[in-house]
């Protein structure tokens, strides 16, 4: 087993079972003397010990600032029925919240840090799994971590691997990144593929569409918005396939507009609509840039959510993408109608919640609009913080009422 020392007093992040060690932390790295490598591998198991020797976990390496992240604490190797163990403690939990039923077999089963896997990521659609490595380590272990998915979840029988944009690498990658890793055939694959959320219906492409194909994070919040938009005039900006827009009209919406640069998300929207309310339901989708739209919406709209991808995909782009949501929701609080209710929201890693409810104050009072905060929203329990890990708290949001 590769062993990484850790500095004089770099080890107390862990023993609070913090699950990252930085590579500035390490002060030197002892291989076994049969390795055939002049460094550690991209992905392998190490155990980490403190300056003293003593174990303080075990984990996937890494080159790069985050050096190891643990998937162990205090023991020098991972059990024989490792994977099991944590696909199931984490399946018991979304049992537990009562996730999945007739009316829902969409859920997130394994959130990374959050379900004490770093790097790991694993959506559940109906017979489905989709998985996606964040660390070269999972990617190795994928193989491993698909079987334990299909032992552990009764419904899943078939397992796809999906990271051809999510691993971080400084070298070669070994295996394939993309592909089923159980049963299916990318042969005979077709989008036609439809799953379940809150007894709602919509297309997932976990091919060629967003993240695992789904915003599965926005399920409570959309169903916030099904109960304030009864009778109102609905704006969905960056609706990617119109998970909002389509709560908003089951909640009895007077006319939803839904909005995305990307055309294939606009047919995506409408064919989720048409599958849920049929041909006639009071719905149109723009295939528009935002800031173009929104220059044309003055006074049209009861409610407007505002879900944009990350502006800060890393803390060098925090200042930019700051002015970026003050941009975009003082556009937003400008256009609503008096007594409107805004849905705003962040899912940038970099930004916290301070930052942003920052960011929607000053573009409020750029505007001049009284407002007022209604919900704080976040990610729902199939996402869980590691309370060691406050860094898991990735998607922040208002609801916001503008006089």
């Amino acid at each position: 087993m590769i062993t990484i020392y850790l500095k004089p007093h770099k080890e107390e992040s862990l023993l609070r079972f913090h699950p990252w060690v930085f590579s500035g932390a390490i002060r030197s790295i002892q291989l076994d003397k049969d390795y055939p490598y002049d460094s550690p591998k991209e992905g392998e198991i190490v155990q980490v010990v403190d300056s003293k020797g003593k174990v303080l976990g075990v984990g996937h390496y890494q080159i790069g600032s985050i050096a190891v992240r643990i998937l162990a604490f205090g023991i020098d190797h991972l059990p024989i029925n490792f994977w099991n163990s944590c696909i199931t403690s984490a399946y018991q939990v979304r049992c537990n919240l009562g996730l999945i039923s007739t009316k829902n077999n969409t859920y997130r089963l394994v959130h990374g840090e959050g379900d004490f896997l770093p790097g790991l990521i694993v959506d559940i659609y109906a017979d489905t799994a989709v998985i996606q490595a964040h660390s070269i380590g999972m990617h190795y272990h994928r193989n491993e971590i698909a079987k334990a998915i299909v032992e552990v979840v009764p419904q899943v029988d078939k397992v796809y691997y999906k990271s051809d944009d999510t691993l971080p690498h400084k070298a070669p990658i070994e295996g394939d990144r993309v592909g089923y890793l159980i049963g299916g055939d990318l042969a005979d694959f077709n989008d036609d593929f439809w799953a379940r959320e809150n007894d709602l219906e919509s297309r997932i492409d976990w091919l060629k569409g967003q993240k695992t194909g789904f915003f599965i994070d926005q399920r409570n919040n959309r169903a916030l918005l099904e109960y304030y938009a009864k009778g109102k005039d609905v704006l969905n900006m960056f609706c990617y396939t119109g998970g909002f827009s389509v709560y908003a009209l089951r909640g009895g919406a007077k006319m939803v507009d839904s909005v995305d640069i990307s055309q294939k998300a606009i047919d995506l929207v409408r064919s989720n609509v048409v599958r849920n309310f049929g041909e006639n339901a009071p719905h149109r989708a723009y295939a528009e840039e935002a800031f173009e739209f929104l220059a044309k919406t003055q006074n049209k709209y009861d409610l407007i959510v505002l879900d944009p991808p990350a502006f800060a995909k890393h803390r060098d782009a925090v200042k930019n993408a700051l002015r970026g949501y003050q941009r975009l929701n003082a556009k937003g609080i400008q256009s609503i109608r008096p007594g409107g209710i805004l849905f705003t929201f962040s899912c940038s890693q970099a930004i916290d919640k301070d930052m942003f409810r920052l960011a929607v104050f000053s573009a409020a009072a750029q505007v001049g609009r009284k407002v007022r905060i209604l919900h704080q929203l976040h990610q729902p329990a199939d996402h869980p913080i590691n309370i060691y890990h406050p860094e898991g708290e990735y998607l922040k949001g208002l609801v916001l009422q503008i006089e």
